[in-house]
């Protein structure tokens, strides 16, 4: 089972905006040579219309995943812990995950309302207790 700290999860959601700001760059130097920036230009015309799908996959994604970072910094503090204490197995916030409070070593389920602003902690016994951690 893997864990992940609410300092890996704001460091990743970045990536993809890296990625693509680079291919941009690349094109603009590429656009000095005619051909080569028409061969560009088609190329990233290409990689967009075969991201779209991905793009909205990934939107809603980080929207989920904007909302597990209000949702540790809550745990952290009910649990009077520092935020860095928390781990979580998901990066996105589903109900059923697990939260482990790594000082006290206690893990809890999360059950979460329908309208996801309110949510119950159920301790939980996990079977096998070898975790990594992702900071």
């Amino acid at each position: 089972m893997t864990f992940y700290t609410l300092k890996y999860i704001q460091n990743n959601q970045n990536a993809d905006k890296a990625i693509l700001y680079g291919l941009m760059l690349v094109a603009a130097f590429a656009t000095r040579y005619r051909d080569l920036g028409i061969i560009a230009l088609l190329f990233l015309m290409l990689f967009a219309g075969t991201q779209y799908e991905k793009y909205t996959q990934v939107n809603t994604q980080k929207s989920q995943a904007m909302q597990i970072i209000p949702f540790i910094k809550s745990v952290a503090k009910d649990e009077g812990v520092k935020d860095s204490d928390v781990l979580v197995n998901s990066t996105n916030l589903v109900d059923g995950m697990i939260i482990r409070i790594d000082s006290k070593d206690i893990d809890y389920q999360l059950n979460l309302n329908d309208d996801r602003n309110t949510y119950t902690l159920t301790q939980a016994h996990v079977i096998d207790h070898k975790v990594e951690v992702k900071n």
